[in-house]
C-alpha cells in the first residue's frame, strides 16, 4: 500500500522504535511514502537489518531498556542527521500469565520495555526537540491502557500502557509551549506477530471479535496512518491525546 500523499513530511528525520515488523515496520513504510527520512532502532539486529534493507532506511541496535543505550542513540542520531523531528516510541512486548504465577523477572521485562524504555526514548529524543523548539513524539499504548482485556491475563502489560498514556499526557502538558507535542496511539487487536499468537488460541479469538463492534481485527495499517496524522502538522493543534484505533472495542 503507498501512503503518500497523507500529508507531507518533508524530509523529517524520525525514528521508530521496534520499527523491524508489525505496526513499526508498516509506520516505518507509511513515514517514508511521505517523506521522511527513517532510522529503525529495534533489539533484533537480524530483523532490524532486513527490513532497513528491504524499506531502503537506516538502521541502529540498541537495547532501549538500558537508559546510557538511548542517550547514546539520540546523541548518535542527532550527530548524523542534525535533528530528530519525529519520534515513534513503538517497542513493546506482552506477556499473558495469571497475575498469582507472574514472577518479578515477567513483570519487571514488560515494564521495563514497555514503560521505562518509553520514558527513556521521551527524554532523550525530546531534549534534542526542546533545543529545536519542535518536534513530534508519538507512543505506542493500547487499548488494554484504558479497559482491561478478557479473556486473557495480562496485568504487567494492561499496567504498562497506562503509564504510557498518563506518561505522554504529563509530557504533553510540560513541552506544549517549548514547541513539542506529545500523543499516544492505542490499537486494540492488530493483525501482527504478536497479536497472532493469541488468535492461535480459538478461545481468546471469538470473544475478542465479540466484543470487536467491527468484528474483526485491525491492519497494522490501520494505525500507521493515524501516527503518520500525528507526526505530521495535520496534527498541529494535537498534544495530550491518545487516539484509540479498536474497532470499536472501547466503546461498549
Amino acid at each position: 500500500m503507498n501512503y503518500s500523499p497523507l500529508t507531507p513530511l518533508d524530509n523529517r528525520v524520525a525514528v521508530v522504535t521496534g520499527g523491524a515488523r508489525g505496526i513499526g515496520f508498516e509506520t516505518v513504510k507509511a513515514l517514508k511514502d511521505n517523506g521522511a527520512q527513517i532510522v529503525i532502532v529495534d533489539i533484533n539486529a537480524e530483523a532490524g537489518e532486513k527490513a532497513a534493507k528491504d524499506l531502503g532506511v537506516e538502521f541502529l541496535q540498541t537495547d532501549l531498556t538500558k537508559s546510557a543505550n538511548v542517550a547514546k542513540l539520540a546523541a548518535d542520531i542527532r550527530s548524523k542527521h542534525g535533528r530528530i523531528d519525529i519520534a515513534f516510541n513503538n517497542a513493546g512486548i506482552a506477556v499473558n500469565v495469571p497475575s498469582e504465577q507472574c514472577s518479578d523477572e515477567e513483570w519487571h521485562r514488560v515494564i521495563n520495555i514497555n514503560l521505562h524504555a518509553v520514558f527513556y526514548c521521551c527524554r532523550e529524543f525530546g531534549k534534542v526537540m526542546l533545543e529545536q523548539g519542535k518536534g513530534s513524539i508519538i507512543n505506542t499504548a493500547s487499548m488494554s491502557g484504558v479497559i482491561s482485556n478478557t479473556p486473557q491475563p495480562q496485568s504487567a502489560y494492561n499496567v504498562s500502557k497506562a503509564g504510557v498514556i498518563m506518561l505522554t499526557k504529563s509530557l504533553a502538558g510540560e513541552w506544549a509551549k517549548r514547541g513539542v507535542r506529545v500523543n499516544s496511539v492505542s490499537p486494540g487487536y492488530i493483525g501482527t506477530e504478536m497479536t497472532k499468537i493469541g488468535m492461535s488460541n480459538q478461545e481468546w479469538y471469538a470473544e475478542w471479535l465479540k466484543f470487536t463492534p467491527m468484528g474483526r481485527v485491525g491492519e497494522p495499517r490501520e494505525v500507521a496512518s493515524v501516527v503518520v496524522f500525528l507526526a505530521s502538522d495535520a496534527s498541529s493543534y494535537f498534544t495530550g491525546s491518545n487516539l484509540v484505533v479498536d474497532g470499536g472495542y472501547t466503546c461498549w
